[in-house]
């Protein structure tokens, strides 16, 4: 039997162990404001950490009344801001390789020198590949949240954002609902006029949810023709009216067949959060006002009996 020789390895003398720690102490506790600065910038992957980290640091070194940094990650528009401005601005567009990941602005009322400039850039230059990498990863992450069909957040992003929504109405306070509409008689679409149709009709209608609430409202597609709407600060009253909003505007879609004028109806079940409950529960019975709806004659809203 043949043997290959395997590659021998190489055992650190016990000076470059040395040599490696007392350099790994000076990067952990140096002070120097790069060093610093890469430091703190290596520790996330959070873009609005990241942020808040290059503002800090640079705030440091050259005083700035406001930093506002903008970027558009996979068609959603990400915006960090902090202070409050002044006359004089500089502005940055953060290019690498050809790939703009964003503008920074800096704002004060005091004119920036020339010095004051330059320092800027190269702590930018210094940053740029951190705030790349997080630019990458919201964009992966945000592409896991997404219907791919549809553009709007999926089952998984509404699961994470009701129970976040629990969290926060139990800590603070304030009503949230719940909005679970269903397109009537699907199916008939699909084995009438195609998938092709059906994908369409599903893109239109959460076009049309999304015009029909607020900005501060969020669009889910959670199943097949299943779509969800959460609503912050917003009670059983006001979402009962998106919900009737939301059943005009899909009324209102219309795709032409050739021979024939597609349209279809919406039906929509509500709920209010209650104290204490889980999110599933919360779901749950936003799901049984709106099997309500459909076992009342579909596009109608629905109101879960419970919540007064």
């Amino acid at each position: 039997m043949k043997h290959t020789p395997s590659t021998p390895r190489t055992i650190s003398q016990p000076n470059d162990l040395a040599i490696l720690r007392q350099a790994h102490q000076e990067w952990t506790h140096s002070t120097d404001p790069f060093t610093r600065l890469t430091r703190r910038l290596s520790s996330s992957l959070s873009l609005e950490t990241l942020t808040g980290i290059l503002a800090e640091e640079l705030g440091n070194v050259i005083p700035f009344d406001s930093l506002t940094y903008r970027h558009q990650i996979a068609d959603r528009d990400f915006i960090y801001a902090t202070g409050l401005g002044g006359p004089h601005s500089c502005e940055y567009r953060l290019n690498l390789e050809g790939v703009n990941y964003g503008i920074l602005t800096l704002k004060r009322r005091k004119a920036f020198s020339e010095d004051e400039l330059e320092g800027i850039e190269m702590v930018i230059s210094a940053a740029i590949l951190p705030l790349r990498n997080a630019c990458h990863y919201m964009t992966i992450e945000q592409a896991a949240l997404t219907d791919a069909l549809t553009s709007v957040p999926n089952k998984r992003a509404m699961d994470e954002q009701l129970q976040r929504a629990s969290m926060l109405a139990n800590r603070h306070g304030g009503d949230y609902s719940l909005i679970l509409c269903d397109l009537d008689r699907f199916k008939n679409v699909n084995d009438q006029h195609g998938h092709v149709v059906g994908d369409h009709l599903l893109r239109l209608t959460a076009e049309a949810l999304e015009g029909a609430v607020r900005n501060s409202d969020t669009v889910y597609r959670f199943g097949g023709e299943e779509f969800a709407v959460l609503l912050p600060h917003t009670g059983e009253r006001e979402a009962k009216a998106v919900a009737e909003r939301i059943r005009t505007a899909v009324a209102a879609i219309s795709i032409d067949c050739g021979d024939s004028k597609l349209s279809v109806t919406i039906s929509c079940g509500v709920a209010r959060y209650l104290p204490d409950e889980g999110a599933d529960q919360w779901k749950t019975r936003a799901d049984q006002a709106l099997y309500i709806a459909k076992r009342e004659g579909r596009n109608c809203t629905r109101v879960f009996a419970g919540i007064r």
